[in-house]
């Protein structure tokens, strides 16, 4: 049996560290043409925001497509930090009750399918 190798922590952090400095890129350039084009206030729960506080302000892909920003911002909503974990954790609420309603999915194990064979024995 060949021995286990250890992870490559070091590459692991290079892919992660590689990995959020293209989602920050991405997100800084749609992010800053959506403080631009929209005024700095939450677009669910009407706060304002400005200086240090702005960071609290989030852009919101309304579609869910994070790779698709419209020039013009019709994907957009800036949304607070709670009201965006707020509309992304109904979005999974959503996901889970519509699961429950179509009801658990059949069982395909039959622990006694071969049972017949096995006494036989």
């Amino acid at each position: 049996m060949a021995k286990p190798t250890a992870p490559d922590n070091a590459r692991l952090d290079r892919v992660v560290a590689e990995a959020r400095k293209l989602r920050e890129l991405r997100e800084e350039g749609y992010r800053e043409r959506a403080l631009k084009l929209f005024p700095w206030i939450c677009g669910r729960c009407g706060r304002e925001f400005s200086g240090v506080r702005l960071r609290e302000l989030t852009v919101h892909h309304k579609d869910h497509n994070h790779d698709n920003n419209p020039a013009d911002g019709s994907n957009w909503e800036l949304l607070c930090l709670y009201c965006h974990d707020n509309e992304h954790s109904r979005e999974l609420d959503e996901a889970v009750r519509d699961r429950k309603a179509e009801g658990p999915a059949p069982a395909t194990h039959n622990p006694f399918a071969n049972l017949k064979d096995l006494l036989k024995k």
